[in-house]
């Protein structure tokens, strides 16, 4: 990727050279109007808008329709989107927010405060982070249209960080007031003030986005059309980076055993920018009401019967890290690196399962149990093989189920009927935001997708979290987080077993694809197609 900021001076295009192994200087290379981008998905979404899901496949799409307040850069430090400046004020309690002129929503209504307040209000109440993210936000003032002021009960360490579109989209208060958020049908339909207009959904094959002719930054989008394609399947993704017909990708997205032959292709590039603002952990959940793994001793001996290490190979092919816990490495200043207290041990599990009355049956069989796992990439899916794999020599057998997103969600966080689950989870920029909500007694609410689907209640894990939420105090507020980790790795709702490393793949014809922390999360305004690059 050759970032526009690289190319303001010659060392700076020099080393941006120098570290792709290419010679050709970038700053000869000026954003050119036209053109259409291939953006390549491995599942369909859910939603347009990521307003009442979290999916990954919303999360790419949502942005280039409804914009956010915020934007970030790699550091996570705020730059304006649909406000151009803010102020909090000294005790952390009033967040004013100043809001960009003159922007319209795509069907020709003014974009005003009212829409920002309703939207928070709104995430609040049907967000799977909302709850946790706006816990605080007792009201949001707007004492003028081009001013919104966001009022809390207590301070928000976190706050500033969250309003990045894909995390806190900003939705027309006049089309969905007075609705069920849940089944609007602009989720599917979205309208927006973002650089793309939505055209057409074609279920089963793709998104069309043309170019908004009215938007805000009127020198953007660059791209006459955005088209999001649904390959399902690895290698044909891959084929698809191989022919040309895919531009672009994400949280890598071909099958990971074929990225060090896709390296050789000098028509490809390969990035790990753009991924700060969300770190994921991939986790084996429990259903704490489910009758064998309510029982601690069942989890601590799946949790015996677990080696990491084998799976970061088998699932992963080296590309991420180890973690017992929930919050992620990447998180430095949070994450316990302590590993788990179960430490990989056939006998110890063995040992436990006798203890809870579960005795081999004449075929060696304890009790027989069914695995759902998150459809959405192959790595989760051979996550799931393994953990049936490891847990056969216990005598547990083990079904896998496979289905697609849609039914996975309503499975697991509406109807509960699952036994336990491997999925994926993003941490965000901060526990409070990304984790908080899975292990939160209070975030268990039915039919709210990725909320606390372990159905975990511990007073004590509520007390340190809601106590994280509010401490401006940051080594009291990592000492919080630690306390938590230490307890939910004993608790076991969840075993966390691996932080994946995300690589974005890119035609080497398309420029500033990832220049903001969340990347092809973001609005895209900035791409752009180089028709002149072999």
């Amino acid at each position: 990727m050759k970032h526009s900021i690289f190319r303001r001076s010659l060392c700076a295009v020099a080393l941006l050279a120098s570290l792709s192994g290419n010679a050709v200087l970038a700053d000869t290379l000026q954003p050119r109007h036209g053109g259409t981008l291939n953006l390549v998905l491995s599942y369909e979404p859910p939603a347009l808008i990521s307003l009442t899901t979290v999916a990954t496949p919303a999360l790419s799409v949502s942005a280039k329709v409804t914009e956010g307040l915020l934007s970030y850069d790699f550091d996570l430090k705020p730059r304006p989107q649909l406000a151009t400046s803010w102020e909090i004020s000294p005790d952390g309690t009033r967040y004013t927010f100043h809001l960009r002129p003159n922007v319209k929503w795509q069907d020709g209504q003014d974009f005003t405060s009212a829409d920002v307040a309703y939207s928070i209000e709104l995430l609040k109440k049907v967000h799977p982070r909302g709850s946790s993210t706006f816990a605080n936000v007792t009201q949001v003032e707007t004492p003028d249209p081009l001013t919104a002021v966001i009022v809390l009960s207590k301070p928000a360490p976190y706050l500033i960080k969250a309003f990045a579109a894909a995390e806190s989209p900003i939705i027309p208060r006049h089309l969905y007031e007075g609705t069920n958020a849940l089944t609007n049908p602009h989720n599917n339909a979205p309208i927006g003030t973002g650089p793309y207009i939505f055209e057409k959904w074609v279920r089963g094959s793709y998104i069309l986005y043309r170019r908004n002719p009215n938007y805000w930054d009127h020198s953007k989008p660059y791209l006459d059309q955005l088209v999001v394609k649904f390959i399902p399947d690895d290698a044909a993704r891959s084929a698809a980076f191989e022919t040309g017909d895919a531009d672009l990708g994400y949280r890598t997205p071909v099958a990971l055993n074929d990225v060090a032959r896709l390296k050789t292709l000098p028509t490809l590039g390969f990035e790990t920018v753009g991924n700060s603002y969300s770190f994921n952990v991939t986790s084996l959940q429990f259903n704490l009401d489910d009758p064998h793994f309510k029982d601690l001793r069942v989890r601590q001996a799946v949790a015996h019967a677990i080696n990491r290490t084998i799976i970061l190979q088998v699932a992963y092919f080296g590309l991420g890290q180890v973690t017992a816990s929930p919050i992620a490495p990447g998180l430095k200043e949070y994450n316990d690196p302590t590993p788990s207290p179960y430490n990989f041990d056939i006998k110890a599990a063995n040992e436990l399962l006798d203890t809870a009355g579960y005795k081999r049956g004449a075929d060696g069989t304890r009790f027989a149990v069914t695995l759902d796992y998150n459809p959405i990439a192959a790595d989760i899916f051979k996550t799931a093989q393994y953990i049936r794999s490891a847990l056969s020599p216990l005598g547990i057998k083990v079904t896998l189920r496979s289905q697609d997103l849609s039914t996975f969600v309503r499975r697991v966080y509406t109807d509960r009927d699952f036994s336990f689950t491997v999925n994926g989870h993003s941490n965000l920029f901060d526990p409070t935001v990304g984790v908080q909500r899975i292990f939160w007694s209070k975030n268990f609410r039915k039919g709210v997708p990725f909320s606390n689907a372990s159905h975990y209640q511990n007073p004590e894990v509520d007390r340190l979290l809601e106590e994280a939420q509010t401490e401006n105090n940051p080594q009291k507020r990592v000492e919080e987080f630690r306390q938590f980790q230490q307890i939910v790795k004993k608790d076991l709702p969840s075993i966390d077993l691996i932080s994946p490393q995300f690589i974005t793949i890119r035609n080497q014809r398309v420029h500033d694809d990832s220049v903001t922390a969340d990347g092809i999360e973001g609005n895209l305004s900035d791409v752009w197609v180089d028709n002149k690059t072999p």
